[in-house]
């Protein structure tokens, strides 16, 4: 029999694709295999013109993911938990035009909590929660949660977080805007999917280029984002789908996108 991913894909309805770290067993952790598969699976979905929005979560009901796996480190296969194009887990430094929504449905911690954070939005189980808490064993948080998380919530918040290593309980990461949706756990990957699906009805062509901007926003100066914006608006305006708005609303009817 062969066994199952360490990561699946799941092809659903109106352009939504689910991706699922598939080792519940171990938190699941990433592992060699898990960053291996990962980053192919983030080009697929990348190349695939019929993928507009992907939702990425943990299988089972205990963890989204627990970070590093421990044990392939303690083997001396860290390296392999990194690869040259999506840096840790395959993922965090992967570029990525399309929205990302991650679907948490429980303990994001470690290099699994700098996987939720390199997504665009959140949705999570109200049981859920996130950490930092390498400092606790010597380490640090090397892929991204150190400059990500300063983002995502208030700086002292933030810097508590960082240098306690103590965890954010689901509600107060709602609560500081950390999470989009905060949900009962049974209803996580519903909540996730209505997210993707309501993005999907936009014109995709316009949410990625929109999205490319709005995630320069802390990094570049107003000049450098003015300049983006008119790049991505005549890109837009190449496209069936700029001409297909308007049209779509003068005859009053739901728009029929191409994605071109």
């Amino acid at each position: 029999m062969t066994p199952d991913p360490v990561v699946t894909l799941e092809k659903l309805p109106g352009h939504v694709v689910r991706i699922t770290l598939n080792r519940p067993a171990a938190r699941n952790a990433v592992d060699g295999d898990v960053a291996e598969r990962l980053d192919a699976l983030v080009a697929e979905t990348e190349a695939d013109p019929d993928t507009w929005v992907v939702v990425l979560t943990g299988a089972g009901p205990d963890a989204f993911c627990a970070g590093a796996d421990l044990k392939a480190i303690a083997a001396g296969h860290g390296r392999r938990l990194r690869t040259a194009r999506g840096g840790f887990a395959g993922f965090v430094d992967a570029p990525r035009a399309k929205p990302w929504i991650a679907a948490v449905n429980g303990a994001a911690l470690a290099g699994g909590a700098e996987i939720a954070l390199a997504c665009d939005l959140v949705v999570a189980a109200d049981h859920a929660v996130f950490g930092l808490p390498e400092v606790q064993r010597g380490l640090i948080a090397g892929a991204g949660g150190l400059y990500r998380l300063p983002r995502a919530l208030p700086r002292h918040l933030a810097l508590e977080l960082i240098a306690t290593g103590d965890p954010l309980d689901a509600q107060r990461a709602h609560r500081h805007g950390l999470v989009n949706r905060l949900v009962p756990k049974e209803n996580v990957q519903d909540a996730a999917l209505e997210l993707a699906a309501r993005i999907a009805r936009n014109a995709p062509l316009a949410v990625r280029e929109s999205l490319a901007i709005a995630r320069r926003a802390h990094e570049l100066d107003d000049e450098a984002l003015r300049q983006l914006s008119a790049k991505g608006l005549a890109a837009v305006a190449a496209t069936e789908d700029f001409k297909e708005g308007p049209r779509a609303f003068i005859e009053k009817r739901a728009p029929n996108w191409a994605g071109r």
